[in-house]
């Protein structure tokens, strides 16, 4: 059987974590899904993660901190970081800090899935 990547998904909003796994569930992907960034940190399942699908605010640790977090260890992952709260400045020091993707809520199903695409590409 092949090897399907592993998505982690991070957001603390139960419909959105859900209805986006599902989604890419059925576009062929393996999901993991966790409620915080620090959920997803000490789940200590990061080695196994080929792409991020984080939302921006949360409480706690947002997704760009996520983000930076992984490259100061040396473990970046490719990530999607999604928001419904677009803010030009916070896209430009996403870009900068090397996320892949910026997508605003709502998303269309083919915006998500070109992204994490593309992301495990980077990630291969």
């Amino acid at each position: 059987m092949p090897h399907r990547a592993l998505v982690a998904i991070i957001d603390d909003d139960d419909s959105i974590r859900s209805a986006t796994g599902n989604l890419l569930e059925a576009a062929g992907y393996a999901t993991a899904t966790f409620q915080s960034a620090d959920e997803f940190l000490r789940a200590g399942s990061r080695h196994q993660v080929s792409c991020i699908v984080t939302d921006m605010r949360m409480p706690g640790m947002t997704g760009l901190d996520l983000f930076e977090a992984l490259v100061a260890a040396n473990g970046a992952i490719p990530t999607v970081l999604v928001t419904a709260y677009p803010d030009e400045a916070v896209r430009m020091r996403a870009r900068q800090a090397g996320i892949l993707c910026y997508l605003s809520k709502p998303f269309s199903p083919e915006e998500l899935c070109g992204c994490v695409d593309a992301a495990i590409a980077r990630a291969r």
